[in-house]
C-alpha cells in the first residue's frame, strides 16, 4: 500500500476519513526537516567533507597494516622485539598481528553501541586518536636487547589498544558515510571508505620501501624502521581536525531530535538483530580472508615463500593496489545502478573458480605471470571493497546501526582476518604446499555465497528505512 493511500479503517466498514494528524502519521511521522538524507538540505560539499573525514580513519588503520606487513618490516619487528634471531621472525610478527585482533570485538561492543547512543562523530574522534597514537608509540618502544622480555609484552599491549580502537573505527566510519550520502549515490560515496583502505596501505608500504631504499638494509634494521610508525601521529591529528569540522549525521540527529535513541543499544542489537549479524559475519569472512591475504600476507609470501626479490615483490604489491584504487570508485557508482549483490556474487564465484589458477601463476618464475596472478586476486577483492561501505550499514536500522555493524564486522575480523597470515603461513610449513592460500580463499567464498544470495538488495533504499523489516518506501532509482 502506498503511503498516500487511504487508511482502509476497521474491517468491513470501508474507508475511514483522514484527519490532518493521521495524514502526518501515515507519512512516517516526519516533519519537513525529517526527510531522508537525499531529500534533506545537505549540500554536496558537506557530504564530501563527511566522506573525507570518515575515510581518513580507515586510511590510518591500513597505513599501520601497510607498514607492519611490508616484507622487510615483518622480519625486522620479529627480530627487534623478540628473542630467537631471524629464524621464525616473520611468523612471530604475524602472530603479534593476530593477537591484537582479539581486542577488536571488544572495541566494537564498546564503541559501536556508544556511537548509537551519543553520536557517530564523538566516538570517531576517540578512535582516530587511539589508533594513530598506538602506531606512533611502536616507533619509540625499546627493543628486546634493551628491556628483554618486557619488549614483546609492551608491544603486545600497544597492539591490543590499537585493535580495540580499530574495533570502533570501521563501523562508525561506514555508518557516517552511509548516513550522509544521497540514496542514489550511496554506492559511489561509500566506495571512498575503501579507497581510504587502499590509500593507507599503499602509503604505508611505499613509505617502508622508500625509507629502506634511502637508508640501506643496515640502517633500516638499526633505527630506520621506526620512521614509518612515527608518521602515524601527524596523520591522526590531521584526521581529527577534519572530523572536528563536521556535524553528526543527518539520520542520527533526526533520530535524536525525535527521542528515538535506544537506552541500551547493545541489548537491542543482540536480542533482535542476531540473524543479520550472523549473515554479516559470514560475508565478512570472505572479505577478510581475501583482504588480509592480499594486503598483509602476500608481500611476505612472495619474498619468504616464493623467494622473490623484495624490491620486485613490493613493487608488484604497490602496483596492484594502485590499480585497485583506480577502479574502486567507478565500481561503487556502478552498484548504484545494478545493485550491490551482483558485484558481491561475481566476486564470490570468482574466488571459488579463479583462486587456484591465480596462485599457480604466482608460483612461476615469470615476474609478469606473478603480477597477473596477484592482479586476479586484487580484481576480485576490489569488487567487494567497492560496495561494502554502502551494503553493510544498510543491513541494520539507524538506532543500532553503528553497534550491530561494529560487532558483526569485528567478530568476523578477529576470527578470520587477523589469523590469516598465521594460519596460512603455518599450513604452508606443515603441508609444503604453496597453494594453501588459494584453498583457503575458495573455502571462504563457498561459505559467503549462502548469505550473499539471501542478502536484501538495498541499493536505492533510503538509509533511514534500510534494515527495517518493512521499508516504508519503494526503491529510489539511480540518477
Amino acid at each position: 500500500m502506498s503511503l498516500l493511500d487511504d487508511d482502509p479503517g476497521p474491517r468491513g466498514r470501508g474507508p475511514r476519513p483522514r484527519a490532518k494528524d493521521e495524514t502526518a502519521a501515515r507519512n512516517a511521522g516526519r516533519r519537513s526537516d525529517d526527510r531522508a538524507p537525499d531529500e534533506a538540505t545537505v549540500d554536496e560539499a558537506t557530504v564530501r567533507k563527511a566522506v573525507t573525514a570518515s575515510a581518513m580513519g580507515n586510511c590510518i588503520e591500513w597505513f599501520d597494516f601497510g607498514v607492519f606487513s611490508a616484507g622487510v618490516m615483518t622480519a625486522i619487528i620479529g627480530t627487534v622485539f623478540f628473542p630467537g634471531g631471524e629464524d621464525g621472525a616473520v611468523l612471530r610478527s604475524f602472530a603479534l598481528l593476530a593477537a591484537a585482533f582479539i581486542a577488536r570485538p571488544f572495541g566494537g561492543m564498546f564503541f559501536g553501541p556508544l556511537g548509537d547512543r551519543i553520536g557517530r562523530k564523538r566516538v570517531l574522534a576517540m578512535t582516530i586518536i587511539l589508533m594513530s597514537g598506538s602506531t606512533f608509540v611502536i616507533g619509540v618502544l625499546p627493543g628486546y636487547e634493551t628491556i628483554g622480555l618486557a619488549a614483546p609484552l609492551v608491544l603486545l599491549a600497544v597492539r591490543l589498544v590499537q585493535g580495540f580502537s580499530a574495533g570502533g573505527e570501521y563501523g562508525g566510519a561506514a555508518t557516517m558515510i552511509a548516513e550522509y550520502a544521497p540514496t542514489r549515490r550511496r554506492g559511489f560515496f561509500g566506495s571512498f571508505l575503501e579507497l581510504g583502505t587502499l590509500a593507507g596501505f599503499v602509503l604505508g608500504a611505499a613509505l617502508v620501501f622508500g625509507v629502506h631504499q634511502a637508508l640501506g638494509d643496515e640502517a633500516m634494521r638499526a633505527w630506520g624502521w621506526r620512521i614509518p610508525f612515527l608518521i602515524a601521529l601527524p596523520l591522526g591529528l590531521v584526521g581529527l581536525y577534519v572530523r572536528s569540522r563536521i556535524e553528526d549525521t543527518p539520520a542520527f540527529r533526526r533520530m535524536e531530535s525525535r527521542g528515538e535513541t535506544v537506552r541500551s543499544p547493545l541489548r537491542e542489537t543482540l536480542r533482535h538483530h542476531g540473524r543479520m549479524i550472523a549473515m554479516l559475519v559470514a560475508i565478512v569472512l570472505l572479505l577478510n580472508v581475501a583482504d588480509y591475504t592480499l594486503l598483509t600476507f602476500m608481500p611476505s609470501y612472495l619474498t619468504e615463500t616464493m623467494k622473490m626479490d623484495a624490491t620486485t615483490g613490493q613493487l608488484i604489491t604497490i602496483g596492484v593496489e594502485l590499480a585497485m584504487m583506480a577502479v574502486i570508485v567507478p565500481l561503487g557508482a556502478l552498484s548504484d545502478r545494478v545493485g550491490r549483490r551482483p558485484l558481491l556474487l561475481t566476486a564470490a564465484v570468482g574466488f571459488l573458480v579463479l583462486s587456484w589458477p591465480a596462485f599457480a601463476l604466482m608460483q612461476t618464475d615469470d615476474t609478469l605471470a606473478v603480477a597477473a596472478g596477484y592482479a586476479v586476486i586484487g580484481g576480485l577483492l576490489v569488487l567487494i571493497l567497492a560496495v561494502i561501505g554502502a551494503t553493510f550499514p544498510a543491513m541494520f536500522p539507524t538506532r543500532v546501526r553503528y553497534g550491530a555493524f561494529a560487532i558483526g564486522y569485528n567478530v568476523s575480523t578477529a576470527l578470520f582476518g587477523g589469523t590469516v597470515a598465521v594460519v596460512v603461513g603455518s599450513l604452508i610449513k606443515v603441508t609444503g604446499s604453496h597453494s594453501v592460500p588459494a584453498y583457503y580463499l575458495m573455502l571462504a567464498a563457498a561459505i559467503a555465497l549462502v548469505p550473499i544470495l539471501r542478502l536484501p538488495e538495498t541499493a536505492g533504499v533510503p538509509i533511514e528505512e534500510a534494515g527495517e523489516k518493512e521499508p516504508a518506501r519503494e526503491r529510489v532509482p539511480a540518477a
